[in-house]
């Protein structure tokens, strides 16, 4: 306990990385906004603060960063579009035929994964023509752990 009294500095900075660790595990932004008001208690040891003061600093900046910037930083992480993740990010991903492709199953590659495959029927059709090895495929949905792929159609040849 007389390391903590002798350096008051440096066992705010212990704290610090500790709220840190914290953070990583967590990634909410309220123990990063500990780790600022452990910074600022380890500020206010270096310059010689009594300990009041320093847990008063501490306090004070870690209230200021939680109640100003983390709405601010919140606010930012989300906006815009919400990030698509799982079988929800492979819809309408390209999709290389690696096995042919029917409507009861086939084999695709879709970023560099591997998946099982089945086709679904074209419109204008109404039946799912097989897709041939090496043929191009969107995903057009995912069923358990199949993923249902279409035909791409080819793109004209820009001269």
């Amino acid at each position: 306990m007389s390391w903590i009294t002798e350096h008051p500095a440096l066992a705010w900075l212990a704290l610090a990385l500790a709220l840190a660790a914290f953070e990583v595990a967590s990634i909410d932004f309220v123990f990063l906004m500990f780790v600022g008001g452990a910074l600022a208690g380890s500020g206010a040891a270096a310059l010689g603060a009594p300990f009041v003061i320093q847990v008063l600093v501490a306090v004070a900046v870690s209230s200021l960063l939680l109640g100003v910037v983390r709405p601010l930083v919140m606010r930012r992480m989300h906006a815009g579009e919400p990030t698509l993740t799982g079988a929800a990010a492979l819809i309408g991903q390209p999709a290389s035929v690696v096995e042919t492709v029917t409507q009861s199953g086939g084999l695709v590659k879709i970023g560099g994964e591997i998946w099982s495959a089945r086709s679904v029927p074209t419109p204008d059709v109404g039946t799912a023509p097989p897709l041939l090895p090496g043929e191009a495929a969107r995903v057009v949905s995912i069923d358990g752990a199949t993923a249902v792929v279409a035909s791409e159609p080819p793109y004209p040849q820009v001269s």
